[in-house]
């Protein structure tokens, strides 16, 4: 069965499990079952390993993850603000194996691509006819001076992957005094979840709003302006915490001295009482292993992106935050970017040809305080040549309210729903 693009744009947003496909199809044409790898269980990874057993039932698919549990990114600024906690944001695979994926606990060390061969940590070597790689981005913390020796002394931290260091960040954030300063830095784009930064300024001055409200906020921005949702961020700040946030674009950290606890860009040292520098970054360190970053910097990768197939090593598809294109590096779109991989893999291996125009959508919400949130939304159909182009009707919301807020919490449970379910 070819996979149908009204059918795909059913189940291409979260919690679109009921929308799934009645029938599915099947591989023909060999005698052993076909076999997928997929490394990374997280938004996109994890929805490619359960996507390609929906729709490919004859393909043996194995997820490799080296951690115990999926924490999301999604609402880890939330945890910094006080209105959720880590339990909240975290998430076992438990259900995952139901699909008939099989899991492998452990860190991909060797790809042998002539050999379609995975070699991990401990000793496994694991054949494949498809490779998909989804391990989301590398935090490049050597581009800061100073910043692994801070980092080293529990002084500062980015909390851009979320876990243990959302938890420290939160913790210092209660730690520091009414009065204090929370110095805070936006990496140059492109970069994980674009209006991240912002929410997080959002968040931290809910928090100070309410116990230390004589502290501020300084966002020093690598970026010449405001990347995502300028209009909703800027409305939040002058509307529920006016003189708290000091935005400075143009200010990228050059340095990190944890002993002064400055932050040092080509202008000046800023001083903070709490400093979550966030650190440029690139595609996840299992992509290096075939060839994949490969784009004029060294630090994306490049695919076709009608099938995600890496354009440096055949038989292996890139998906999620590592990828380099005109869509946002968003979990949303993660889980799009693994259902239009799955849907290609499952025809390729089935001897036919993947829809040429797939059509995908990302969903971004941001909370601007304890009851407001604001949204992103875009639907994108590729066209070969130009990429993925967006529809005119997409945009993005002005103001917070509280009903988006209802829409964001509901769209995080969903999209939780849809990848671990």
């Amino acid at each position: 069965m070819t996979i149908n693009r009204r059918d795909f744009l059913k189940i291409s947003g979260a919690g679109a499990a009921a929308a799934a496909f009645s029938g599915c199809a099947s591989v023909s044409g060999s005698a052993a079952r076909p076999h997928v790898v997929v490394v990374g269980a997280g938004f996109g990874g994890a929805t490619c390993a359960k996507y390609l057993r929906k729709w490919g039932p004859d393909i043996d698919v194995t997820l490799i993850e080296p951690n115990d549990k999926f924490v999301s990114c999604p609402l880890s600024n939330w945890v910094l603000g006080g209105l959720r906690n880590m339990d909240d944001i975290t998430h076992g695979y438990d259900r995952l194996p139901g699909h008939g994926i099989k899991m492998v606990k452990d860190y991909v060390v060797a790809i042998d691509v002539d050999k379609r061969v995975v070699k991990t940590q401990g000793g496994a070597s694991i054949g494949y006819d498809r490779l998909v790689l989804a391990p989301g981005i590398e935090i490049l913390t050597d581009t800061v001076r100073g910043f692994k020796e801070a980092e080293a002394a529990g002084k500062v931290v980015h909390a851009w992957k979320a876990g243990p260091q959302t938890a420290h960040l939160r913790k210092q954030l209660e730690a520091m005094p009414d009065g204090g300063t929370f110095v805070m830095s936006v990496p140059a784009a492109p970069y994980r979840c674009p209006p991240g930064p912002y929410e997080r300024a959002c968040m931290v001055a809910h928090y100070l709003k309410q116990a230390k409200p004589k502290s501020k906020i300084i966002l020093l921005d690598g970026n010449p302006d405001i990347v995502s949702k300028k209009p909703l961020f800027m409305d939040a700040w002058n509307t529920f915490y006016p003189g708290m946030v000091d935005y400075r674009p143009n200010n990228a950290p050059l340095a990190v001295d944890g002993g002064k606890m400055t932050v040092s860009t080509e202008f000046d040292d800023v001083k903070g009482d709490v400093l979550n520098v966030v650190p440029k970054q690139r595609a996840g360190a299992v992509c290096d292993l075939v060839g994949a970053r490969n784009d004029s910097n060294k630090a994306w990768c490049t695919v076709n992106l009608a099938t995600f197939e890496s354009t440096a090593a055949p038989n292996v598809h890139i998906i999620g935050d590592s990828v380099l294109s005109n869509l946002p590096k968003s979990g949303h779109m993660a889980t799009n970017h693994a259902k239009v991989c799955a849907a290609a893999i499952v025809e390729l291996l089935a001897g036919r040809q993947p829809d040429p125009i797939p059509v995908v959508a990302n969903t971004c919400y941001s909370a601007t305080s304890g009851s407001t949130s604001g949204y992103v939304a875009n639907v994108f159909r590729y066209e070969a040549g130009k990429g993925y182009v967006s529809a005119p009707e997409g945009g993005a919301t002005p103001k917070g309210d509280e009903l988006n807020f209802t829409y964001n919490e509901s769209w995080a449970k969903n999209i939780w729903a849809e990848v671990l379910s």
